[in-house]
């Protein structure tokens, strides 16, 4: 399969003539992100099964032709594991391409594995072992090697290949629509717009802050949020979660008590003390009423713990009849949550909630049993006298 370098805006126009009508096209991305907020694009390759792009976004400055390929409705775009790849193109463009299909998701309800990889998937679907080599190679680098070019088409080119497997292994199962929930997901640009209120509930050990705490630990989250996206810089670099935890822990009274007992430096202090000083005073003063609250979770009791029990057991019927992992359908974690009250779980949604989500539902409120008979546990309707 012939691979072409694109490092002009002509050949990038010529291109994208060529992929113009094509029905699907293999996708991915090459970016680092060590050192900013948002990804540094490095690279872009594009296959349709018959010829391979590699699109240089370093020497191209002007990707409307791209774009606008990418962007039609009528293509289907492939990815594996698309979610970063289409959070590249939502800083680029705003909006995320629509009618995508990921491989990895398709791995799952296939019964390849939960998240496989792309390496194991080429294998296993194609015996071809992939060359590993330059997992973590500078792809902002100029000029790019041999490898690093071979490495960057097979990502698409085996791609190409996978498209078709999966989609005619879905059609024969009758679930190629199952996924349609999953993949307007991914086509969502909510799933990719920065969420600075709500982004303190990834922050390890907020579960064990109270009402005005989870206040403190809200506001300064966001505004590292906002500073991180100003700045470009990672979250980390403009404070990190350990930090905004101490502060929310154990508010400081003063600027100057701030100054003496918190890891900060003076620099950073010098802008920020009286901004931190005004958050934090804020936090303390918000009402019970007004303050963020976490899914409230206890450790389950024993007749939570034989309820899950029997859940896992809906997992692992289901698991079975649709031969499938069933790891890929839920965690014991989430059926904890469930039992507990929470209903915003990938178990409810897509084709898990087909699959098994709904009989979960149905053994919770009492409509259907479980039943052991010649060997096997089944689903059954109560009897009623």
């Amino acid at each position: 399969m012939p691979v072409h370098f694109i490092d002009t805006q002509q050949k990038l126009s010529q291109i994208c003539e060529q992929f113009s009508d094509c029905d699907f096209l293999a996708l991915d991305t090459e970016f680092v992100r060590q050192t900013t907020y948002y990804p540094q694009l490095a690279l872009i390759q594009i296959c349709d099964g018959r010829q391979i792009a590699l699109i240089d976004p370093l020497a191209i400055k002007d990707l409307s032709a791209l774009m606008e390929l990418l962007y039609k409705p009528e293509i289907i775009k492939v990815f594996h594991s698309a979610r970063q790849d289409l959070e590249i193109f939502y800083y680029l463009q705003g909006s995320v391409p629509d009618n995508i299909f990921d491989t990895q998701v398709a791995s799952a309800l296939l019964g390849f594995g939960e998240q496989i990889g792309y390496a194991p998937l080429v294998k296993l679907l194609l015996n071809i072992e992939l060359d590993k080599s330059q997992t973590r190679t500078d792809w902002l680098k100029r000029p790019l090697t041999k490898k690093q070019l071979q490495y960057a088409a097979d990502d698409v080119r085996y791609l190409a290949e996978l498209y078709p497997l999966q989609k005619h292994k879905l059609e024969q199962q009758g679930r190629l629509q199952w996924l349609n929930d999953d993949f307007d997901f991914l086509s969502s640009n909510s799933t990719y717009a920065p969420a600075a209120d709500t982004i303190w509930r990834k922050i390890r050990g907020a579960n064990r802050l109270k009402k005005q705490q989870l206040a403190i630990l809200q506001k300064l989250t966001a505004w590292r949020e906002q500073q991180a996206i100003r700045q470009n810089r990672p979250r980390r670099r403009v404070l990190s979660d350990e930090s905004l935890l101490e502060l929310a822990i154990n508010p400081p009274s003063s600027k100057d008590e701030l100054q003496q007992n918190y890891k900060l430096s003076n620099g950073f202090l010098s802008h920020n003390a009286t901004t931190f000083m005004t958050l934090i005073q804020d936090g303390l003063n918000t009402p019970d009423n007004k303050c963020p609250v976490l899914p409230k979770t206890h450790k389950p009791n024993q007749d939570e713990e034989a309820l899950a029990d029997c859940l896992m057991a809906v997992i692992h019927m289901s698991a079975r009849d649709n031969q499938i992992s069933p790891r890929c359908l839920c965690s014991r974690k989430e059926l904890n949550a469930l039992i507990q009250g929470q209903r915003d779980l990938g178990i409810l949604s897509g084709w898990r909630k087909a699959l098994a989500g709904d009989d979960l539902l149905l053994f919770l409120s009492g409509e259907k049993l479980l039943s052991y008979a010649s060997g096997h546990l089944r689903l059954i309707a109560p009897q009623t006298d």
